[in-house]
Formats: C-alpha cells, sequence, structure tokens
C-alpha cells in the first residue's frame, strides 16, 4: 500500500493521517474468540481501544484485566488496561466520539438452516445512532455476500450519509482458530474487500497498524465470499473423508492407515480425518449461508448440501459403533455406564460450540445410556448449550473411572490424556479420533474393523 494514497473523499484523507498516527479511537463490537484477540492487538499498537459487549460481566473481567478467551493471556490484558490502550464498555455511547468500529458479533443458524443475522442488525443499529462523517465500519461476522451491503450498509445509511463518501464500509472476514499456538490474529494474513478504494484503503490501514500482511480484494462481496470457500472446502473435504471411514467401515478396512498412506504422495492431495461430526463457530454453519443465499438465484449447492447431511449422520453412526462395541462384550447400551472423554469440539480448546460430542451424548442418554463425562477445558455444559437440555459437570479423572465405566467413549484428542493409562484401564473403548495407537480387543475405531476382524 502507498505510503502517499489519494483519496477521493477528504474525510478519508482525515481518518488516513489519524491511522498513521495511531491517534484514532477504535471500537470492537463482541469480545468473544474474535473480537478480543482484535481489540488486543489494536490496543498493543498504540490505539485507543473501546471493547463494546452487552455482557456487563464481560466488560468487568477485562476491565479488571482478566481474559476470558483461552489464546489471550490475562496478562497482556491487564497491561494494556493499565495503559489506557483497552477499556470494555456495555454501549457504543460510552465509547464516543470513535473513528472506526469492527463488528464481530455472532451468525448462527436458525433450525431451519437459514441465517440468523439479528445479532448483525443489532450492533448496526447501535453504530447508527452514533454514526458520523468520517467513521469506518467493518464488519468481521461470517455470512453470506451480499451481507455487508444489503444489511450494514442499508441500516447506516438510514443517518442520511452515504457510504464511501461521508463514511467508509468493508467486510473482513475473521480467521480464528482457537488453541492453534502458530497461526493468530497478527501473523494470518488479513482480507480486506472495501465499498470503494477509499474504504479499502482506510481498513487496510487500520489492520496493517497491527497484522503483518494485509490482501485487499474487490469489493465487500468478494470478500464474503472468500471466508465461505475458505470454511466450505474444508467441510465438504471432512464430508468426503467422513463417507469413506464409513464405506471402510462396512468392508473391514483401516480409513486411518489408508489417509496416512495416501498423505506421503508429496502432490495433488492433502490430508483430511474423519471424526465424531463437525464443530465449531464456523465450519458447520457458514457452508449452509452459501448454499441458502444462492437459492435465490434458483442455484442448487448439491455438494455443500450433500457434505452436510454426511457430517450431520456421523454422530449417529458412533452411537451405532457404541452399540456393536458394547454387544461384543455382552452388554447392552441401555442403562450401560458410559464415560466420554472429551467434549469440546476440537483438541485443547474449551470451546463446545456446535460438539458433535453434545449430539453423541444427546443420542446416548435417548437409549437408556448413563453417560457422564471428562474433559481437563470443559469443566460443565449449561443446560441452554446443548439438544440434552440438563445441565453436566466434568467428573474427575482416575483409573478407577476408566475401569469402572462399561465404555469409555473418545470424542475429543486432548493431548492431557494419558491414553497408555486409559487403553489399560479400560474394559471397551470406542475411538473416534485414531488416538490409541494400538491394536487391542477392547479398542473400537471409528471407520475401522472392529477388532475381532484383526
Amino acid at each position: 500500500m502507498s505510503n502517499n494514497p489519494t483519496f477521493a473523499s477528504p474525510h478519508a484523507k482525515a481518518l488516513y493521517q489519524k491511522l498513521c498516527n495511531r491517534t484514532a479511537r477504535a471500537g470492537v463490537i463482541g469480545l468473544g474468540y474474535v473480537g478480543l484477540p482484535l481489540a488486543v492487538e489494536f490496543a498493543s499498537a498504540g490505539f485507543q481501544v473501546f471493547g463494546i459487549d452487552v455482557d456487563k460481566r464481560k466488560c468487568d473481567a477485562i476491565n479488571e484485566g482478566q481474559s476470558l478467551i483461552q489464546d489471550v493471556p490475562s496478562e497482556t490484558v491487564a497491561a494494556l488496561v493499565e495503559s489506557r490502550n483497552l477499556r470494555a464498555v456495555t454501549d457504543v455511547g460510552a465509547a464516543e466520539p470513535l473513528d472506526t468500529i469492527n463488528i464481530c458479533v455472532p451468525t448462527p443458524l436458525r433450525k431451519t438452516k437459514d441465517p440468523d443475522l439479528s445479532f448483525v442488525v443489532a450492533a448496526a443499529q447501535a453504530v447508527k445512532e452514533h454514526l458520523r462523517t468520517g467513521m469506518l465500519v467493518i464488519l468481521e461476522s461470517t455470512t453470506y455476500p451480499g451481507t455487508t451491503e444489503e444489511v450494514v450498509q442499508s441500516i447506516l445509511e438510514e443517518t442520511g450519509l452515504k457510504a464511501g463518501v461521508d463514511f467508509f464500509l468493508a467486510f473482513s472476514p475473521e480467521r480464528v482458530d482457537p488453541g492453534n499456538e502458530r497461526w493468530n490474529t497478527k501473523n494470518v494474513p488479513k482480507v480486506v474487500g472495501g465499498l470503494s478504494s477509499d474504504c479499502s484503503t482506510l481498513a487496510a490501514a487500520l489492520y496493517g497498524s497491527s497484522i503483518e500482511q494485509v490482501v485487499c480484494v474487490s469489493s465487500p462481496r468478494t470478500a464474503e465470499m472468500v471466508k465461505l470457500l475458505e470454511n466450505t472446502f474444508r467441510a465438504i473435504n471432512i464430508g468426503l473423508v467422513n463417507e469413506l471411514a464409513l464405506m471402510c467401515d462396512r468392508i473391514g478396512i483401516d480409513v486411518w492407515e489408508v489417509v496416512d498412506a495416501a498423505a506421503t504422495k508429496p502432490f495433488g492431495f492433502m490430508p483430511f480425518y474423519p471424526g465424531p461430526g463437525l464443530g465449531g463457530h464456523c465450519i458447520p454453519i457458514d457452508p449452509f449461508y452459501l448454499s441458502w443465499k444462492v437459492k435465490e438465484v434458483g442455484f442448487e449447492a448439491r455438494f455443500i448440501e450433500l457434505a452436510g447431511q454426511v457430517n450431520a449422520a456421523m454422530p449417529y453412526h458412533v452411537v451405532d459403533k457404541i452399540s456393536d462395541a458394547l454387544n461384543e462384550h455382552g452388554k447392552a447400551i441401555k442403562n450401560a455406564e458410559i464415560l466420554v472423554l472429551g467434549v469440546s469440539y476440537k483438541r485443547d480448546v474449551e470451546d463446545v460450540r456446535e460438539s458433535p460430542a453434545l449430539d453423541v451424548i444427546s443420542l446416548l442418554l435417548k437409549k437408556g445410556a448413563r453417560v457422564t463425562f471428562h474433559d481437563p477445558f470443559v469443566s460443565h455444559i449449561d443446560s441452554d448449550h446443548w439438544a440434552g437440555e440438563k445441565h453436566l459437570d466434568s467428573v474427575p479423572y482416575s483409573p478407577q473411572a476408566i475401569t469402572a465405566a462399561d465404555c469409555v467413549v473418545l470424542l475429543t484428542d486432548h493431548s492431557t490424556f494419558n491414553y497408555a493409562e486409559i487403553a489399560s484401564a479400560a474394559r471397551v473403548i470406542v475411538d473416534t479420533r485414531n488416538a490409541f495407537d494400538i491394536s487391542a480387543p477392547n479398542i473400537f475405531k471409528l471407520g475401522a474393523p472392529n477388532p475381532k476382524n484383526y
């Protein structure tokens, strides 16, 4: 990006100077897995940053120097709060006057698999009440192509100010991977699509102050589609390997061995691995934003829909595997004592959003099993977080607890688990992650022959 860009709007030039000399006041709406790390990066770059969240308890914790996000150390938050570069408030008005606002709120799906933009609409309405000439607004929440213009721009222009002229608007997809120690907000390239050249230049300047690489694309719609492609790519390939796991289970081949051998090819292949289903805040949801949107133009996203069906069916297959494993050892699933190891959606994180483990537990309970869980990262599951609609607490780990269970089900392969001890203590194990590196009569693996066939 040029050090002396030309601007069509004088308001853009004035904001650019503030961004360059770090005098701009930045706001971030939503202080979750996306918003808090972003606010911390902006504050670390020297901006005065206001994190905005309707959850007063979250704001109070941040203002006391406590991080509620696993990837953001409390020490970092405390130092930024002490330096007055970071403050959390519950509404936009308490942060006025702001020069930039990043919207980082959830975009879930409704039960009907259509987008729920209520959080985005609420955030845009809040910004509208405090929008002023020269402000930069960036949407980061994952959504369908067209949302920035059709929803956010429309709401903000109700003020009489014109986007790209009086205020500036862009979309930049979040690329957060919770628990990833190598890639974080600072070093993951940031895609930016502005409504105009001025919008893109300003957004790139804001992100460029604290993020190592900024990639500008031609429009907000393009940037919105970039995010959906990234996660749809993963969802479809995981759906493919999950279907392969079901095939291998039927014909007596170990899918894990197949994938590992195929991965030795140095070109034209990227390994994906099966599991109990999709989880997290992006991959299970984002592809359906795309398939929903293209129905407006009469297009059927068949790959996306089919992958979604395969992935959604995996918890049912896992429960069938558990039932088979118990039957092999003379035990019915009804009234069986089942200990689930790991309920977060992936290894070494505390996040249970869309976790397939919750679906597996719910299905087991419906079949009459007595289910407990242990997860070193998740102390409890709230009743409103899953279909089981009951509160569950993580039970303490011990070899005795492993031995007492009729079946131990490994759903999340945390690195802290003592797999050798579990393998030797458990009566029956169902391993959905290929975490147990041995073949034994008591270990049943997803996508592999039952141990009696070895």
